[in-house]
């Protein structure tokens, strides 16, 4: 077995329940085809609390490494679309429901979170309610977007800038190729 399969697999065990892991790799040897190596996918949802004055947004603080306050979010499970990934961890770490309002964007430098390479859709979201810290979530917090706190985890201070910009233009961000 090849190293880069080898990888692969451990990533997938990982990340899938044993029994779609078997069926993917059942399938992919069925027709020859070499299992690819892609980043791991995540949904990250931006919570603006639609009853509070100035809409301000919900943050977590990280239960687990890396530390850091951080957007909600997290991976996408096998048989899930991104979609529902977002509004199952908003449920799952603020115990808010969730309205998706828009697609801020996709997030893939393969250097934006230190445990591996990690491609994160991004939506801006709209609840009601009191955020109640839960699941990864250690703590949460209620946030003016313009006022964050500094110790921010991943890559989120572009995201949260990106959104401020989104926020006050009402136009997504430009692509960024990472360089």
């Amino acid at each position: 077995m090849c190293y880069a399969f080898q990888a692969y697999r451990c990533i997938l065990l990982m990340v899938f329940p044993m029994p779609e892991y078997n069926l993917a790799i059942r399938e992919l040897k069925e027709i020859h085809m070499p299992v690819p190596v892609t980043p791991l996918l995540a949904a990250d949802i931006i919570i603006e609390l639609a009853d509070r004055p100035g809409r301000p947004i919900v943050l977590i603080e990280r239960r687990n490494p890396p530390p850091g306050w951080a957007i909600p979010g997290g991976f996408v499970d096998v048989g899930e679309s991104i979609e529902q990934a977002a509004l199952r961890e908003a449920q799952e770490e603020t115990a808010l429901e969730v309205t998706l309002l828009v697609l801020l964007g996709v997030y893939s430098d393969p250097k934006r979170d230190a445990r591996g390479h990690t491609a994160s859709v991004v939506y801006v979201a709209a609840a009601r309610g009191t955020p109640r810290a839960q699941d990864d979530a250690a703590a949460v917090g209620i946030f003016n977007p313009e006022n964050l706190p500094a110790n921010l985890a991943f890559d989120h201070r572009r995201i949260l800038s990106d959104y401020l910009s989104y926020r006050q233009t009402g136009k997504p961000p430009s692509p960024c190729v990472p360089g």
